[in-house]
């Protein structure tokens, strides 16, 4: 009831003052960090100094702790829904998954960008009164993703910036109001989230610049990862509204995703874990998830370690701020391994099924 009832209080906030978000952390020790954070700030946090955020660093209290798996997964069914009948689910889809890594600063101002327009999109609404399902969704007359999305990789070329491959920011405002799922392989980035203790960064600044490897602190719930290459990153960006307006329903519902396409690709025994989010197979963790929540909508996502290059850099970290506990991939349970791009493909069917969607490129 408590939940309910401050969940009520969220959404009634967000429609009074639309500068309002909500992050919602799930970051260990077992934390969950409800608080409210004005978005005015277009700048990205700087990088880190180990040195200094080290010492700034402070221990959390027991009575701070408390359980991440929360709430269970509850299949949607739609149809069943009058709010929901009829509408034609279609989100848009911008698979990335089999090009070159993308630089990760690029990404997290895409997701805003598309994240404002839905936020304009809900304003409206809100000055009538009426929130409409079916806008959230893609148009039938919007056109396909590959009329705004066309990449420019030269043959020779590993490393690319978003302007060089993609044109989601140029974007018509309307289309990028629709509900979108990115997929995609990072550059090599650790990035911490909003209440992430920096003691489980390993490497030092000179280290980090000698691996090539960056270092954030984004605007998401959860401990500190990594993101490179070998590993499917997905970034849902949906209006909850159009699925279930429950945070934690949301968490497992991107768990069940994971779940059902390791299942799909062969990977035996695959579950989740008391008092702890993301995925593991034989006691290792294969998959991370961590969120923002702005009004309802959705950004960041999850991580899907499939290939060995995606292990290594984890040991200069604690992953997910989870002690003695080992990261594995997708390929260390098959006997055939997959590229990231085969795993996205089975990825792609899972969320269909679980958020009851149509994914359109």
């Amino acid at each position: 009831m408590k939940f309910l009832l401050l969940a009520q209080f969220l959404q009634l906030l967000q429609i009074i003052s639309p500068a309002v978000s909500f992050t919602v952390s799930f970051g260990t020790p077992i934390i969950i960090n409800r608080s409210f954070q004005i978005t005015s700030q277009s700048q990205h946090q700087p990088l880190i100094s180990i040195s200094t955020a080290l010492n700034a660093s402070t221990p959390t209290s027991n009575q701070q702790q408390q359980q991440q798996q929360l709430g269970e997964f509850e299949t949607l069914n739609t149809q069943a829904n009058d709010a929901f009948k009829d509408i034609d689910r279609s989100v848009r889809l911008y698979d990335f998954s089999g090009s070159n890594p993308i630089e990760y600063r690029s990404m997290w101002e895409v997701q805003k960008s598309l994240v404002g327009a839905h936020v304009n999109r809900l304003k409206v609404e809100f000055q009538k009164d009426k929130i409409a399902p079916e806008t959230q969704f893609m148009d039938a007359d919007a056109g396909a993703g590959a009329d705004h999305l066309e990449l420019q990789l030269g043959a020779s070329s590993s490393v690319v910036g978003i302007n060089d491959y993609m044109m989601i920011p140029e974007q018509e405002e309307r289309i990028k109001s629709f509900d979108s799922l990115i997929l995609l392989q990072h550059q090599p980035v650790y990035t911490l989230g909003t209440g992430s203790d920096p003691q489980f960064v390993k490497l030092d600044e000179k280290r980090l610049e000698a691996l090539g490897i960056d270092l954030l602190r984004i605007d998401r719930g959860g401990e500190v990862t990594y993101h490179g290459p070998g590993q499917l990153t997905a970034y849902p960006i949906f209006d909850l509204r159009g699925y279930k307006q429950d945070i934690h329903w949301y968490m497992r519902a991107l768990e069940e995703a994971i779940l059902i396409a390791l299942e799909n690709v062969g990977v035996q025994g695959a579950v989740r874990e008391d008092d702890v989010t993301g995925v593991w197979v034989n006691s290792k963790k294969v998959a991370a998830l961590g969120v923002k929540v702005k009004r309802w909508v959705t950004m960041h996502g999850l991580a899907v370690n499939v290939d060995h290059r995606a292990l290594g850099n984890f040991d200069g970290i604690v992953p997910c701020g989870l002690e003695g506990r080992d990261v594995g991939c997708v390929n260390d349970f098959l006997d055939e391994p997959i590229t990231v791009e085969e795993f996205a493909v089975h990825l792609k069917q899972a969320l269909e099924q679980v958020f009851e969607i149509d994914l359109k490129s």
